[in-house]
C-alpha cells in the first residue's frame, strides 16, 4: 500500500506505550504511522521493532538502521565504566570459575538474559559454544539512566531504575553531567544516534551501562518527540545514511 511520498513511521508489533508515544508524536507531524511491512512497502520507512523483524523486513523496505559496534563498551575507558568488560565466547564465559556479570552484546537472546553469575556452570549449554558475549566485573547501580543521543548530545532521557527494580522519572543533574562527558569521550565511535544506559554506582561513581539501537528501546518517561528525532536518524532509508553512520549500518541492512 503506497501512502504518497512523505515519511512512513513502521511500528512492529507488538504495539508498546514507546511505540504508541512515538507514533502519536509523528502523526502530529504529518507521518504516517502503520503496523505491516505490506502497509509500508513502496514509501519511505522508518522503522520501530525488534531487531529479528527487522532483518526479515530490511531489504523489501530498504532500511538503514544504525546500531554499536558489539565491542563497543570493551573500547571505553575505565574511568567510564568502573568495571573491566571483555568481548568473548559462550563457551569461555561457561569456563568462569568466579562471579561476573554475562550479557549478549547487542541483540537480546531469550534464552541468555543479561544476568550475574556466581560461576559459567549454569550458562546454557544447547546455545553454540561461538556466540559472542560481554562478561563483567560485577557493580551494584544505585540508578540507572537512558540517554536518547543525536550528535553526541542528549536528546532525550529518563531515569528507568533504582537498585535495579523498574522506577521511571526525570534525568537528574548528575546524569546530565556524567551523559556530557561520557559522550564527550565516546561520540567518535558511535552511530550519530543511539540509545546509551548510564547509571550511579551505590559507591557514588557514575559509569556506563551499555549501548544499545534506539529503534528498539524503551523510552520510559523520555519526551516522545525528541526520541522520535532520533529515531528518525537511526532507522530510515538505507539511501538516507549519512557517511560517518556507513560503519554502524547492521549488517542485513548493507548490499
Amino acid at each position: 500500500m503506497n501512502h504518497g511520498t512523505g515519511p512512513t513511521l513502521l511500528l512492529h508489533p507488538p504495539r508498546t506505550t514507546t511505540a504508541e508515544l512515538l507514533g502519536q508524536a509523528a502523526a502530529w507531524r504529518g507521518h504516517t504511522v502503520v503496523g505491516s511491512v505490506e502497509q509500508a512497502t513502496g514509501t519511505r520507512v522508518y522503522w520501530y521493532g525488534g531487531p529479528l523483524a527487522a532483518d526479515r523486513a530490511a531489504a523489501r523496505l530498504g532500511l538503514g538502521l544504525l546500531e554499536p559496534a558489539d565491542d563497543w563498551l570493551t573500547t571505553v575507558p575505565y574511568d567510564l565504566t568502573r568495571r573491566r568488560i571483555r568481548l568473548t565466547t559462550l563457551d569461555e564465559a561457561r569456563a568462569l570459575t568466579g562471579p561476573a556479570f554475562v550479557k549478549p552484546p547487542s541483540a537480546k537472546i531469550e534464552d541468555l538474559p543479561a544476568a550475574l553469575h556466581a560461576d559459567g556452570s549454569r550458562l546454557p549449554r544447547h546455545l553454540d559454544a561461538d556466540t559472542a558475549v560481554l562478561i563483567s566485573d560485577p557493580v551494584e547501580f544505585a540508578a540507572e539512566y537512558r540517554l536518547f543521543a543525536l550528535d553526541g548530545e542528549v536528546a532525550a532521557g529518563s531515569r528507568y531504575a533504582t537498585h535495579g527494580r523498574l522506577d521511571p522519572g526525570p534525568l537528574d543533574t548528575g546524569a546530565h553531567a556524567f551523559a556530557r562527558e561520557l559522550l564527550g569521550a565516546t561520540a567518535k565511535t558511535l552511530p550519530s544516534a543511539v540509545c546509551v544506559d548510564i547509571g550511579r554506582l551505590t559507591d557514588g561513581h557514575w559509569a556506563v551501562v551499555e549501548a544499545n539501537m534506539a529503534w528498539f528501546a524503551h523510552s520510559y518517561t523520555a519526551e516522545p518527540d525528541r526520541v522520535l528525532d532520533v529515531l528518525l536518524r537511526a532507522a530510515g532509508p538505507l539511501t538516507h545514511v549519512r557517511d560517518p553512520d556507513l560503519p554502524y549500518v547492521r549488517a542485513t541492512c548493507r548490499p
